[in-house]
């Protein structure tokens, strides 16, 4: 267990990880905002906290993994309003196609899931211990945190507060005593179609106080690993320090835990800039492991780049582990086996990273596509789920005669540049429940769901 070790943004040092008093791992990690359809960078935070609980279970850890959602937003009022419908029902929505969308991975769901509208109880309290102990005041309905009422305010981004901006999450600059100071409580404001009632009237809460109060409310205070992109460093992630350790005087997390993000020609995917390609596109195109395999291709703190070239390129890797594990042999590991787990397993123990323990993983396959390799299989099914490629290892069921009839006429009708055609053989075939993956092989079918 002291061997698995994980860098820590706050210190900067590659710390040990370890359970708590409870003898838990609790982990959370800030999970979307739903005012829209989620695209491939948002997933990574999905797939790569998940895949380190996988891990941590491995190595008999007691792992409880809780990504929320936020459902109270100004984006979401902005979101729903273009598209003139009521902002909870928008936000309902795509919460729903969320869960869609991450299910069609295939790694199963967080232990927890908490929403922002069903935490309004635990935000209010811990505004209220923010006011009480002096850190938080009122403001004509609205709360404010009072960001130098506490010593450590930029410890985590290591910013200089004169080049610190709270972004579109700060309030009414009229209504507060410092430019620093940040919103806990928005008081209900024309326009705004939701509001709860509070000590300081109906309104809702602002973004940062959402997160402390929700993994409080599923971890407790204190707890091992806070992940989430690199982008929620400030303001999002050094508010929660802010807000969490005035009210309650510990440390919000052993280990503060940051992924990179997807760029296009390095520039962050995002909704704003319009370079997005969404999840489920991905998923529908190239299959939830080789979206799985991407995100987790190259090392969690270091960007990752977007292409197609690249889903390609992992597509192509999971066909040969999925070609290899059609005749891999059972048996004993022998000592190249027994000396690839172990690279692979020291991989993720040392800052997870997940680009080496695929390369043990590949070495495995080559090794098996030269020699006879018995106990492969085995070591396989055992490494296999802690990348998230578990259903490599189920057989897949065979497409009727008439479904490959269909995708010949596809391939066919591509061949010839006619699109149209293509596309309606592949919409004939999804009717009959069939997925076209098109892989670096060519293209084959995948009962769909």
């Amino acid at each position: 267990m002291a061997g698995i070790r994980i860098q820590d943004t706050l210190t900067g040092e590659t710390r040990d990880l370890e359970p708590g008093d409870s003898g838990q791992v609790g982990v959370y990690a800030c999970g979307p905002t739903v005012y829209g359809r989620i695209h491939i960078g948002n997933a990574r935070p999905f797939v790569i906290f998940t895949l380190l609980k996988r891990f941590l279970e491995h190595e008999g850890l007691d792992a409880k993994l809780v990504i929320n959602v936020t459902d109270i937003n100004d984006k979401i009022y902005d979101a729903a309003r273009e598209v003139g419908r009521p902002s909870a029902e928008y936000a309902e929505e795509m919460t729903a196609a969320y869960i869609a969308d991450t299910d069609a991975l295939g790694l199963g769901r967080p232990d927890a899931e908490p929403l922002a509208t069903e935490t309004i109880p635990e935000i209010v309290s811990l505004i209220e211990a923010l006011v009480e102990s002096g850190h938080a005041y009122r403001a004509n309905g609205d709360v404010y945190f009072r960001v130098r009422s506490f010593d450590g305010y930029g410890k985590l981004s290591n910013r200089d507060p004169a080049e610190m901006d709270q972004g579109e999450e700060a309030g009414t600059e009229s209504l507060k005593e410092d430019h620093l100071d940040f919103a806990l409580w928005k008081g209900h404001k024309e326009g705004e179609d939701t509001s709860w009632d509070s000590p300081w009237g109906k309104g809702r809460p602002g973004w940062h106080i959402e997160c402390s109060a929700m993994s409080e409310k599923e971890l407790g205070p204190d707890f091992a690993v806070h992940g989430g992109g690199i982008d929620l460093v400030f303001p999002h992630h050094e508010n929660e320090i802010a807000q969490t350790e005035a009210a309650r005087g510990v440390p919000l997390a052993e280990i503060w835990m940051h992924n990179g993000l997807v760029q296009i020609d390095q520039e962050k995917m995002s909704k704003s800039v319009g370079n997005i390609f969404q999840l489920s596109e991905a998923i529908d195109r190239y299959g939830g492991e080789t979206v799985v395999a991407y995100l987790g291709s190259g090392h969690y703190r270091g960007p990752l780049a977007f292409s197609e070239e690249q889903l390609e390129q992992a597509s192509a890797g999971v066909e040969r582990i999925r070609n290899f594990l059609l005749d891999a042999p059972g048996g004993e590991p022998d000592e190249f086996l027994v000396d690839k787990r172990q690279a692979f397993l020291d991989a993720l123990a040392d800052d997870f990273k997940t680009p080496q323990a695929f390369a043990a993983l590949f070495e495995i396959v080559a090794e098996g596509n030269r020699r006879e390799l018995p106990g492969a299989r085995g070591v396989l099914e055992e490494l296999l789920p802690l990348l998230g490629l578990d259903s490599l290892l189920a057989e897949e069921e065979a497409a009727p005669a008439e479904a490959e009839e269909l995708l010949t006429q596809r391939q066919e009708a591509r061949a010839a540049k006619d699109f149209d055609r293509a596309d309606s053989l592949r919409d004939r075939l999804a009717e009959m429940g069939w997925e076209v993956r098109d892989e670096a092989g060519g293209a084959r079918l995948v009962r769909r769901g």
